[in-house]
């Protein structure tokens, strides 16, 4: 495994985390509830993509959601216009 990157990834977070954590208000709670959350999906993602570089990524499982629903509309399109 390439504890390295591991590492260089974790440190980057880190940073992020040390630098913007004191910019947000204490009383602003929601907030920084989502950043701890973005912050730590996407460091398992560039985790995961570091570990398993074949892994598909964001894009195809949108495209594998919405694509039944494009044709759909598509459809709903066709028959509408034609």
């Amino acid at each position: 495994m390439d504890w390295a990157g591991v590492l260089g990834i974790a440190a980057v977070l880190g940073c992020m985390a040390m630098y913007e954590w004191p910019k947000i208000k204490p009383h602003q709670i929601r907030e920084k509830i989502a950043f701890a959350l973005l912050t730590a999906a996407g460091g398992a993602l560039a985790v995961a993509l570091l570990l398993v570089p074949d892994l598909p990524g964001p894009t195809e499982l949108f495209d594998a959601l919405f694509k039944p629903f494009s044709a759909l509309v598509e459809t709903w399109i066709e028959r509408r216009s034609g």
